[in-house]
């Protein structure tokens, strides 16, 4: 069976403003095609999260968080905790994304604490993995990728794995406009599948398996149909509204 999640991370985009003009767009989109099985999610900056609740509260949209602290509350100067954003709507949270771990310095075992706090919040964690150029020059991706999810899904049983969205993002391919071939999507993507498997049984294969290297309307086409993705993690095209739902559209042709 093949489901689609089709989620759009606006990073450090957009204000309040800015924010409901996009999702104004989105929402005509979502309510005009009133029979989409894909899920569609918005991760706005956390300026704009209970905005956004607020705008698409009762309706098929899914509000997600860019980020978030595994601690309840407390003095943790600046940071967002999971009560905070599920108050807020918020139903997704991507963590351990590239610019997390490279600018932040985040390491995997904050975001495995992370992710074990979202999922004792009955939310759903998008945990994002991949390998640098240098890494998969020196033919270590799939070393990286075990690594990553070795340690990022420490704790976890088969009874629990189907509530964690893995999204693949080549750390190359962020932000760059450039994107792993078909072929590349499609090893890193039945690798996961079968390292997930092999690890918790046959509930991993109802794990939701994102690509999000720079994935656009250009090749949603192309990534979108291959069998083991389901759906993407979009960066830079999320923010232009046509641009995104024309990628909604194209994952609506994939879904078994």
């Amino acid at each position: 069976m093949k489901n689609m999640l089709i989620a759009g991370n606006w990073k450090m985009n957009t204000n309040v403003f800015e924010s409901q003009k996009l999702v104004e767009y989105i929402l005509g989109f979502v309510k005009t095609n009133a029979t989409l099985k894909s899920k569609v999610l918005v991760c706005p900056p956390f300026t704009s999260v209970y905005a956004i609740g607020q705008m698409i509260e009762n309706t098929k949209l899914l509000l997600g968080a860019q980020n978030c602290y595994y601690e309840e509350k407390g003095a943790f100067t600046g940071e967002i905790s999971i009560p905070m954003l599920e108050y807020c709507g918020v139903s997704h949270i991507i963590i351990g994304h590239s610019e997390r771990r490279s600018y932040f310095k985040e390491e995997d075992e904050i975001i495995n604490k992370k992710l074990l706090a979202i999922l004792e919040y009955n939310l759903t964690p998008i945990l994002c993995i991949g390998e640098t150029l240098d890494e998969r020059n020196q033919g270590k991706t799939f070393d990286i990728l075990i690594n990553q999810l070795d340690k990022d899904l420490a704790g976890l049983t088969g009874d629990t794995i189907e509530r964690v969205v893995i999204a693949y993002e080549p750390v190359w391919a962020i932000g760059t406009g450039i994107s792993a071939t078909r072929e590349q999507v499609q090893e890193a993507h039945d690798f996961l599948r079968h390292f997930l498997v092999g690890k918790f049984g046959e509930k991993a294969n109802r794990v939701y398996l994102l690509y999000g290297g720079s994935l656009s309307e250009k090749n949603a086409d192309e990534i979108l149909s291959i069998e083991n993705v389901n759906g993407g993690l979009i960066g830079g095209a999320s923010l232009k509204g046509d641009s995104f739902c024309s990628i909604i559209q194209t994952a609506e042709k994939y879904i078994i």
